[in-house]
């Protein structure tokens, strides 16, 4: 097989080994693997791959056609349509999955939207239900709101009810992402004054939080899963005790694998019945193929993008 290989710091599609399913595993034959940003991390030496998973081979997300099963697999068979979560190794002509991290690809879903589902809509699930506890009515604040994870996360909480402020640097995404649920989309510089907000899941770091943490409500949740713009913030105790509020952060990638199951299944009864309904998508920005992954990995880095980029074979 061919695969996207991290080469000294720079992109190339290269052969490596097929890899063999193992008891509970499928091989993946790929059509769609999205691009997220711990892809840009891991190629500039910042984010490993979590041990078992290729060093040299990123991808955290795919979809595509089950090529090979394992003798204990259960849910799957050849030829099934699949989207799964990975550790590693994505981006490449086959992939290795745990059974227990696929799902079935809704019908008359395309490859590029499947291929850019799992990642993205599972770190928004997890962080807004998960760990944010949302509940009807809440008022939640996305930033970073255009890209993959964020466009997940005013979907999913638009659709339980709650009122979503989002929170889009470049003007000419917001008819765009108003269009995904979102009741008010906001500069960054408009943050503060349209709190309180009960929610806040922050997508852009060091640039973003602190106006957010200045327009907290009481009892407020602060889920922090994306530091683009920085790691480091100056925090008001005070203001935080005297609010009650709690901020929590977390990654997806590294979990043990029977959290990610759980995870998988809960994506499976709660946010699949939307997707194959139509009342949740998957805005994909610009498609590539693989051998062009340096591109995508340059126009992701850019910025500017409403939803994902996904590389398509």
């Amino acid at each position: 097989m061919f695969a996207v290989v991290i080469d000294d710091g720079r992109i190339a599609w290269q052969e490596r080994p097929d890899p063999v399913p193992g008891d509970h595993e499928i091989v993946v034959s790929v059509r769609g693997a999205g691009v997220n940003g711990a892809d840009i991390a891991q190629c500039a030496g910042r984010y490993p791959a979590p041990p078992g998973w290729p060093q040299e081979v990123p991808g955290l997300e795919m979809a595509g056609e089950v090529a090979a099963v394992g003798p204990r697999v259960t849910r799957f068979a050849s030829g099934d349509r699949v989207m799964a979560l990975v550790g590693g190794g994505a981006q490449a002509e086959l992939v290795l999955v745990d059974e227990a991290h696929a799902l079935t690809v809704p019908s008359g879903l395309a490859w590029a939207e499947a291929g850019g589902f799992m990642e993205a809509h599972a770190t928004a699930y997890d962080a807004l239900f998960g760990q944010a506890g949302l509940t009807l009515g809440d008022r939640v604040l996305v930033t970073g709101a255009a890209g993959g994870v964020g466009s997940a996360a005013v979907q999913l909480a638009a659709l339980a009810g709650a009122r979503v402020v989002a929170c889009v640097r470049d003007p000419a995404l917001h008819d765009a992402v108003a269009a995904l649920g979102a009741h008010e989309v906001v500069e960054p510089g408009e943050v503060a004054g349209n709190g309180p907000y009960d929610v806040v899941l922050e997508l852009v770091g060091a640039a973003s939080l602190p106006s957010a943490l200045a327009a907290l409500a009481t009892g407020a949740r602060v889920i922090v899963i994306g530091v683009g713009s920085g790691a480091q913030v100056e925090l008001d105790l005070l203001g935080l005790m005297s609010r009650r509020a709690r901020i929590s952060a977390s990654t997806l990638r590294a979990r043990p694998s029977a959290e990610k199951a759980v995870l998988v299944a809960r994506l499976g009864s709660r946010v699949i019945p939307a997707l194959a309904s139509g009342r949740l998508r998957v805005p994909v920005a610009a498609t590539f193929p693989p051998a062009d992954a340096a591109a995508a990995y340059a126009r992701f880095s850019a910025g500017g993008k409403a939803g994902k980029i996904v590389l398509v074979i």
